[in-house]
């Protein structure tokens, strides 16, 4: 089972939006994260979607970033108002310091949630003391725990029972220019999708190829690179596309065009199999066509997902 772990800005939500009629086809191996961090009229949208197509997922309640931190009974009915009795899901609940100090409100707060649901996922950003895992154990329903592993010790994913383990780590390696990633293209992404079973986990996750880094802000770079994921040998990796023309933050839309000609002319010679992501950055060099930036995102995360679905 994959958890693409993904935060609830506008193009990421979009790309779960998109992709609905694949993952559905593929119900039984993806179960996406998503990590809410503005009320939105595209996240009532893509919550409504996935019930339509009866995709399960995991809506975090308490999230780290954005404009919901401390607004759990918010999401609560946020939830109630979109999903209208839907019930394959489960409530995500972010393990930290933070959470382990607010154990007894957590409890709280989950006895007087008032909606059906699948039980909760817990997602380890931190280690957390025996206690407090006990705790946990005895009063949650837990269906998942995400163990992110380059936050947590070799051994922490053994406190908890395999048939809830799923591993978690951020495997884009983001460099701090566009500009950098000239020298840079092709990186070594991840190989959890084969082994995942192998290892005693029942899923993995990742960050895509987005990244953990969270940032509201936004600016016009001096070069522009894609991230396309495939695999090659059994291993994901990710290939960078970048533009040549980056001595300032003008004309987005043609160096676009110089990072899209490389990766249509590479996608030819290769002959690599083709996702939705890949079919629509080939209709937009046929159509000459600059989507934003945004959009650049979304058909990455769009190919990053169903690469990783078609392939376990």
């Amino acid at each position: 089972m994959y958890f693409p772990y993904l935060r609830g800005k506008q193009f990421e939500l979009i790309a779960l939006r998109e992709l609905s009629e694949v993952m559905s086809a593929k119900s039984d191996k993806i179960s996406p994260i998503i990590e809410p961090v503005k009320d939105s009229s595209t996240l009532a949208s893509t919550l409504k979607e996935l019930v339509e197509k009866k995709i399960n997922f995991n809506f975090i309640v308490n999230p780290r970033v954005g404009n919901f931190i401390n607004s759990s009974d918010g999401l609560i009915e946020i939830l109630k108002e979109n999903l209208k009795g839907y019930t394959n899901f489960q409530i995500g609940v972010i393990i930290d310091k933070k959470t382990q100090q607010g154990i007894p409100e957590l409890l709280a707060f989950s006895d007087k949630i008032n909606i059906n649901h699948n039980g909760f996922t817990l997602i380890h950003n931190s280690e957390i003391e025996e206690n407090a895992i006990q705790q946990l154990n005895d009063n949650l329903e837990i269906k998942y725990n995400l163990i992110y592993f380059s936050k947590t010790s070799r051994r922490y994913y053994r406190e908890f029972n395999q048939e809830t383990r799923v591993s978690l780590d951020d495997y884009f390696r983001k460099l701090d220019r566009n500009a950098d990633y000239l020298q840079v293209p092709v990186s070594d992404f991840s190989e959890e999708y084969k082994y995942y079973t192998d290892d005693n986990f029942v899923g993995f996750g990742d960050f895509l190829t987005i990244g953990d880094n969270y940032s509201e802000s936004g600016f016009l770079p001096r070069a522009v690179a894609i991230h396309l994921s495939y695999i090659d040998q059994n291993k994901i990796k990710i290939r960078h596309f970048t533009s040549d023309s980056n001595q300032d933050s003008s004309d987005i839309g043609g160096k676009f065009a110089e990072a899209l000609q490389k990766l249509v002319n590479w996608c030819n010679e290769t002959n690599i199999t083709e996702t939705e992501g890949i079919k629509a950055f080939k209709e937009l060099y046929d159509r000459g066509h600059f989507p934003g930036l945004g959009s650049i995102k979304k058909i990455s995360t769009i190919n990053h997902i169903e690469l990783v679905i078609t392939n376990i």
